[in-house]
Order: structure tokens, then sequence, then C-alpha cells
């Protein structure tokens, strides 16, 4: 992953581990200088691709989470999450809202979500392999800056 900057973490799938990448991410885009409310968004967009490997790539057990950052010309972060858990059997299935295998307790909003806040967004699974998350986020420059 090359880019102006960059970051690479991983950490092990507990619930713990997910307010840890949300900060982490934010504290790397934060040279970008983003709005409160971009910051908002990629933070939201973050935590949802961390929980669903908690929730659903490792449904039974604790498994590894790769969260890479880097930052692109143009002021675009380029956000990676990556599991190695149990796959989606149905991308397409997986991508409509309100669908969910995580139980009458999780909404089935979380892809919805990730997509609606960033300006690119892509999933890839493969049954058994795991599931990468890829999110791109512009971040508008304020203030004149160039």
């Amino acid at each position: 992953m090359r880019g102006e900057n960059y970051m690479s973490l991983e950490f092990p799938s507990k619930s713990s581990n997910e307010a840890f990448a949300r900060a982490a991410v934010a504290c790397f885009a934060a040279q970008l200088d983003p709005t409160l409310d971009e910051l908002g968004d990629i933070k939201t967009a973050v935590s949802e691709a961390v929980t669903n490997c908690i929730v659903h790539a490792y449904p039974d057990t604790i498994g590894p989470i790769i969260l890479k950052a880097r930052i692109l010309g143009d002021n675009v972060l380029d956000i990676v999450v990556k599991d190695r858990g149990c796959g989606i059997e149905d991308v397409e299935q997986a991508r409509k809202p309100m669908f969910t295998t995580g139980g009458e307790e999780r909404s089935g909003m979380g892809i919805t979500i990730m997509e609606s806040f960033m300006t690119e967004f892509r999933l890839t699974s493969a049954k058994g392999k795991g599931t990468t998350v890829h999110m791109k986020r512009k971040i508008i420059r304020r203030g004149g800056k160039k």
C-alpha cells in the first residue's frame, strides 16, 4: 500500500478493538484537516467494517483484522479493512439494506452506512478465506489550502 503516507495495523477481533481502530484512523486522517462531519463519517465507516469482522467473519472465534490506511494525492484517504474469516456467501445479498446474518439485534445496515459515508466503496469476499472492505474518502480542502 503506497501513498504519500500510510499506516498498517493488525489486531484480534475483540470488540474492545473497534474503538481502537476508529481512533487510529481518525488520528491518521487528521493530517488531511477534515471537518468534524467528515471525520465522523470516516470513524463510523471504520467502526462498521471492524464490527462486521468481529460479528460476522469470526462468529465463534477470535481472528486477525488488518487495517490499512494511506493518504493519496488530491486529499484522498484510502482505507482497507480485511479479515481472514468465514467470508460472505452471497455478497450481493449482503449489500442489501436490512440483510444480516448476525441475529435480531443486528440492523443489517453496516454495508449501506459504509457505502453512503465514503466517496468510493468496494467489498470483496471469498467463502472460507475472508472479506476485504476497500473505502476511499475525498476530504474537501478548506480555507484556500492547496
